[in-house]
């Protein structure tokens, strides 16, 4: 009987085109991050991006088919890091019931990445792009610190520790948080939601104006001064 050897030549072929296909990818999606930076998202051309990684844009249409297509991917990559960096810095605080140390945690990794990206963070917190939808696909990346959010407050809700209404609310502010505490999984109090949504708020605020040049003049040390408006955004009881 004769031995017919295995081949791997065209598994080998595959992996190459494979491993081939992966970096001219991540060199497209690496250009168009850095094209961020010089003409924003409303501007960000294939064409430019094909131009700066050396292919012709029939090329790169072949890996991203539009220009909404590499901007979703590029959202779902920031989302995703800024999502890592705040997840871990929740997960490295030992003591759950530290809500306080938690949401700083929280408050300052996001900080950290948007001071260190901001072109990204403009990119997923500054102007919509015009006709630009964003896909379902989105959904899922974009709400990471959200949810880590709501898990904060869902834990001092399960622990009793909402706070005392700051006064009446109306039956149309009640209704009007429905989707909120769906979002939580749990019924919080109007209370512990609106000091929710004003910690998001704040957060998402305050670096905005940091990024966006708003506090020229205004604030001389930014590290301090974020510092002290997290911990009185502080969503907890």
């Amino acid at each position: 009987m004769v031995h017919v050897p295995t081949t791997t030549t065209g598994a080998a072929s595959q992996t190459a085109r494979a491993i081939a296909r992966e970096q001219l990818t991540a060199s497209i999606l690496r250009t168009a991050r850095q094209q961020l930076a010089t003409v924003g998202p409303a501007q960000l051309s294939v064409r430019a991006v094909a131009r700066d990684v050396g292919m012709v844009s029939s090329a790169v249409y072949r890996y991203f088919p539009s220009r909404d297509e590499l901007l979703t991917e590029l959202l779902v990559i920031c989302f995703d890091e800024v999502g890592d960096q705040t997840e871990a810095a929740d997960a490295s605080v030992a003591d759950r019931t530290d809500y306080l140390g938690r949401w700083l945690a929280i408050a300052h990794a996001f900080h950290n990445w948007a001071s260190a990206h901001p072109y990204d963070f403009a990119l997923l917190y500054g102007s919509p792009v015009p006709g630009y939808v964003a896909p379902r696909r989105t959904v899922g990346p974009a709400t990471r610190v959200t949810r880590l959010l709501m898990a904060l407050l869902r834990d001092q809700h399960d622990a009793g520790k909402s706070p005392a209404p700051a006064g009446p609310d109306s039956a149309e502010l009640h209704a009007s948080l429905a989707g909120l505490r769906a979002f939580a999984g749990v019924d919080l109090s109007d209370e512990l939601a609106l000091i929710g949504l004003r910690a998001w708020a704040g957060l998402v605020g305050s670096v905005t104006l940091e990024l966006f040049g708003h506090l020229v003049n205004a604030i001389d040390d930014h590290q301090a001064y974020f510092d002290a408006a997290a911990r009185r955004l502080a969503p907890v009881a």
